[in-house]
């Protein structure tokens, strides 16, 4: 009976150090898995990591906030200053990040991809997005690039600014 008690002891204490450590360590990781979707660190300033996705791909476009943002939000007029990488489903590999070069991207949201135009007005300045695209939003049959034909894209966008 000892053994038992002092085994559930043992266990309630490692739970405690892990929630402890989750919550105020470095590579703090948003829970991104109940809606199936890739896991992303929520380390503000750094470049995001995304744990490569499993299954078959979602058919509409999900976004989730892995950071909340305090600053100006972005709506469908906004020029934006942002950080991004962007991942492929198919892949599970990082295709493009800015956060390689050290130079975030600044452009105005309606010349970009449709899953950005929906996907991110209401994120806000300090804030940290997850979109996962469709291709019907992204780049579709054709493709683009590095991106095949109807590939489903998985974006991770740090608002650095809005005007």
């Amino acid at each position: 009976m000892k053994i038992h008690k002092r085994l559930a002891i043992a266990a309630i204490i490692a739970l405690s150090i892990t929630s402890l450590t989750a919550c105020g360590g470095k590579d703090t990781v948003a829970d991104t898995a109940a809606a199936g979707l890739p896991a992303v660190t929520a380390n503000a300033g750094e470049a995001p990591i995304i744990t490569p996705p499993t299954g078959a791909a979602p058919a509409t476009l999900q976004t989730q906030d892995i950071i909340v943002g305090n600053g100006t939000e972005v709506v469908a007029t906004s020029t934006l200053t942002v950080h991004y990488t962007l991942m492929t489903w198919s892949k599970g590999a990082i295709v493009e990040s800015s956060w390689s070069s050290g130079q975030p991207a600044t452009f105005p949201l309606s010349g970009v991809i449709a899953g950005w135009q929906q996907g991110l007005p209401g994120a806000k300045v300090g804030g940290r997005r997850l979109l996962v695209i469709p291709a019907d939003l992204g780049y579709g049959p054709n493709g683009s690039g590095p991106i095949g034909p109807n590939e489903t894209l998985i974006f991770v966008v740090d608002i650095i600014a809005v005007s």
